[in-house]
């Protein structure tokens, strides 16, 4: 990200108003952007090169190839350590690298091996992603992210295999809505391991508390981006910290609700007409397909629910914040990933 820039001028968040949510959304669209993914490495430097200039005042306003050099950078490089993340775990490839995998736990019919199979391999895809781009400058102990990850493995696996038992036995359902339920399995699998395990890997945070810093006006904004002004954390807040985690754990859910419940909702219909049930072959293909345009469309939709720097009145967190806060009694934080 632009924050492995060298300079003393920080570049702005986004183009877009992140107070709203269209403008997270506009914004989420941006940096999951596949195309960034072609970028060279001459293309790399050379965007270096433009954030650095304004970062060092070189350049004083921002123009649409300074926006399309910080979009580049932001989705190539590791903030903490100014190195590419590992292509296939960059968020810019994020649609392409979990489109085979949710096509996976997604096919119908699958047994036990095939539902074990896919729920270890997307919590392994889902280990690689976060670790690669963890915060680097206060990493996370190998035992927690060991624990956490066969965690999630033996939460989503339970719940895949449990509900995939129960749903057969449930006779108040009828057999389409059965069928319906059991391809809802595998979302309700990855969502409960997704919770789960946002807790635990940040479960510190709520025991410590997370800076909290208080909303600043539009002047001190300027001083900050002139140097004048240093902004400092107000301390450690535990509420503050229960609701970037608990928000999180909910925008995980959001997350994957479009991609794993739409595709196979819309699968089932399909597989009802005469065309598919002509063409048992193709529902694999159409599935992939369900899968890409849904991760494309709606991702964006679902990682804008929530504000990454989230506001909240200062009377709302602990006694020492109350009086501490910003413009209009504000204070925010970054709720995380």
């Amino acid at each position: 990200m632009t924050s492995s820039i060298p300079g003393n001028r920080d570049v702005p968040v986004s183009q877009y108003d992140l107070s709203t949510y269209w403008g997270r959304v506009q914004h989420s669209a941006n940096i999951s952007d596949p195309r960034t993914l072609f970028t060279t490495a001459a293309g790399l430097e050379n965007a270096k090169q433009l954030v650095t200039a304004y970062k060092t005042g070189k350049i004083r306003d921002m123009t649409p190839e300074l926006w399309e050099a910080k979009k580049t950078i932001d989705s190539t490089l590791h903030p903490d350590t100014g190195q590419p993340v590992f292509l296939p775990f960059r968020m810019s490839c994020f649609v392409l690298s979990n489109l085979v995998v949710t096509a996976g736990m997604l096919t119908p019919g699958l047994g036990t091996a095939g539902i074990l199979g896919w729920q270890i391999t997307n919590q392994s895809l889902n280990v690689g992603i976060n670790f690669s781009n963890a915060n680097k400058s206060m990493p996370l102990p190998t035992s927690t992210i060991v624990k956490s990850y066969f965690t999630a493995v033996t939460a989503s696996c339970g719940v895949a295999l449990g509900l995939n038992a129960l749903v057969p036995r449930l006779k108040s359902l009828s057999p389409n809505a059965k069928m319906v339920a059991g391809r809802l399995v595998p979302f309700a699998a990855v969502a409960s391991a997704g919770v789960l395990n946002v807790f635990l890997m940040r479960g510190e945070e709520i025991r410590q508390g997370i800076d909290v810093y208080p909303v600043l006006s539009e002047e001190e904004k300027h001083k900050v981006e002139t140097g004048t002004l240093e902004v400092q954390s107000l301390g450690k807040s535990k509420k503050a910290a229960v609701l970037a985690v608990g928000e999180t754990a909910a925008s995980r859910v959001f997350n994957s609700t479009p991609i794993m419940v739409l595709p196979p909702l819309i699968l089932v219909r399909l597989q009802k007409t005469d065309w598919l049930k002509q063409r048992p072959r193709m529902v694999t293909p159409v599935n992939l397909g369900l899968v890409l345009t849904t991760s494309v469309f709606a991702l964006p939709l679902a990682l804008g629910v929530f504000p990454q720097q989230q506001a909240v009145s200062a009377q709302t967190l602990e006694p020492e914040f109350h009086a501490r806060g910003g413009k209009d009694g504000m204070v925010e934080f970054n709720r995380g990933i």
